[in-house]
């Protein structure tokens, strides 16, 4: 166990390189395996974990360049431990239920890289091992949308790569003039993030680097008004490039402010608490909006991930337990449903060559499995209880309401506009008459789409049920880190704020 980490991250890449020598018709074959002890030694992880302990665990730490106080430093706490999870069984379904025939062995080998520098991410403890994850990210998914894309392929990849390289620019300034003003504080440079969370920052430091870290994370996640590069991305990128996208690397940039911003700048993220939450609401209700009136399906799914990032943002800054919680649950909870969703298109794609809703209907006669699949996933995305995204929804919204009432109801009347949305396509879809002779002879799902959905079933209603094995891991790692921004917090509005929503008083 004292190297599962660094196994977890560069096994997928070795197994890549490995993968030039392989034949190209046991390419899947091969990609299936790796991701599959992949997602064996994931789960080993957690089995191994200490769910009462809130601190790090699997700790590794190797010098790198000492005199620049730059480390290999990888750990995992509750906070990242599912999501790693996520990356790797998600990589592995996305796998199985692929389509793609034209140059799978690339396509392989460029998932395999990609999940490399997604488990690295979450994992890293150094900022400059993160940062290096993160931007090595982009490669892979600029391939796999320029590569097997749509007819706009090559716009989409490359506003993709704009948009996100931009945003990572300016978050790596942030990241150098922290490191500076460590060195300048204890005389040694560092860019361990641990080291990071003891310096006590002016206010006017934290606000500027808050900013800085701010465009890298908002961008990713994305928030408004830096959401416009997403659609596109999803429109033109082949099903297992929006399966990824999705599930795991729009986490990156919610994941990003639960372990850089709020423990490093907590007063200064006290006080954005209401520019964020305004922005994350306007996130929710646009988008929600806008996905209501597309004609493509794949864009009402695209939009509505969007809407649902912006839930889990109000979470990230409800500065309490329960908010917390709830949003590190709900990147879990997006990541399966939404991920399904796409590849529950992506089915539809295979079949008929469409993603417009005006050319299906009727389509629960003619494949009720897959009705019923996309039913249950349906369900999960606007929060029915016993799913799991109830779960995670009810915690955030918990959490916020010791922010703001108003606000937390502003935020629970858009999950009525999600259901609605929702509803209306799954009526336009599957229900009354077949519409297109064409449809009648459409095949349900056959057995590799049935092996990699089933399980993500299973999944949203084992945890919707009964979410304690995932959610106390997760609640002792956030408890203890919102233990550690009340003791850090220097303004007393902001001690205020951070102590009142964790005892329910008023502030």
């Amino acid at each position: 166990m004292d190297h599962i980490l660094t196994i977890l991250v560069f096994f997928p890449a070795f197994a890549g390189l490995l993968g030039f020598v392989v034949d190209k018709g046991s390419a899947r074959a091969y990609g299936i395996a790796v991701a599959t002890i992949e997602l064996f030694i994931a789960l080993w992880l957690w089995m191994s974990f200490d769910g009462s302990n809130g601190g790090m665990q699997f700790v590794e730490m190797l010098p790198l360049v000492p005199d620049f106080g730059i480390s290999y430093y990888l750990g995992v706490d509750g906070i990242s431990l599912f999501i790693v999870i996520l990356a790797a069984l998600m990589t592995l379904v996305g796998m199985i239920s692929m389509s793609i025939e034209k140059d799978v062995k690339n396509m392989i080998i460029s998932l395999l890289f990609l999940e490399m520098t997604m488990v690295g991410v979450f994992v890293a403890l150094d900022a400059i091992v993160f940062y290096v994850f993160w931007e090595l990210s982009l490669v892979p998914m600029l391939y796999i949308i320029g590569a097997w894309g749509g007819p706009r392929r090559v716009y989409a990849a490359v506003k993709f790569f704009l948009y996100t390289f931009f945003g990572s620019l300016i978050m790596l300034v942030g990241m150098l003039f922290l490191a500076y003003l460590y060195h300048d504080v204890t005389g040694t440079w560092s860019f361990a993030i641990t080291d990071w969370y003891a310096l006590v920052l002016p206010m006017e430091y934290q606000v500027w680097l808050f900013i800085a870290f701010f465009f890298g994370f908002a961008i990713k996640v994305p928030m408004f008004p830096f959401h416009t590069w997403l659609p596109y991305a999803h429109g033109q990128a082949p099903t297992i490039g929006s399966v990824i996208l999705a599930a795991v690397l729009l986490k990156m940039g919610t994941y990003g402010f639960v372990r850089f911003s709020l423990p490093i700048f907590p007063d200064a993220s006290v006080m954005m608490i209401t520019p964020i939450a305004i922005l994350s609401l306007i996130m929710v209700v646009y988008t929600a909006m806008v996905a209501y009136a597309q004609k493509d399906i794949k864009q009402v799914i695209a939009y509505s991930s969007v809407s649902h990032m912006g839930i889990i943002m109000l979470g990230v800054f409800a500065m309490n337990a329960e908010g917390i919680s709830g949003s590190i649950f709900l990147m879990l909870s997006h990541g399966i449903v939404s991920g399904a969703l796409f590849m529950l298109v992506g089915v539809i794609y295979d079949r008929t060559h469409t993603k417009e809703l005006d050319k299906f209907g009727g389509l629960a006669a003619v494949m009720p499995k897959y009705a019923t699949i996309f039913g249950i996933m349906l369900m999960a995305s606007v929060g029915l209880p016993l799913t799991i995204g109830f779960v995670g929804e009810f915690l955030v919204l918990l959490g916020f309401y010791k922010v703001s009432p108003m606000m937390t109801i502003v935020a629970g009347l858009t999950i009525i506009i999600g259901s609605v949305y929702m509803l209306s396509i799954y009526k336009r879809t599957f229900f009354g008459r077949v519409t297109h002779e064409e449809n009648k002879k459409l095949k349900d799902l056959n057995s590799k789409e049935i092996i990699s959905l089933v399980p993500l079933v299973a999944i949203v209603i084992w945890l919707g049920i009964y979410p304690k094995p995932v959610l106390e891991p997760i609640d002792n790692s956030v408890k203890a880190l919102v233990s550690f921004m009340e003791k850090k917090a220097q303004t007393q509005e902001a001690k205020d704020i951070i102590i009142s929503t964790n005892t329910g008083e008023d502030k």
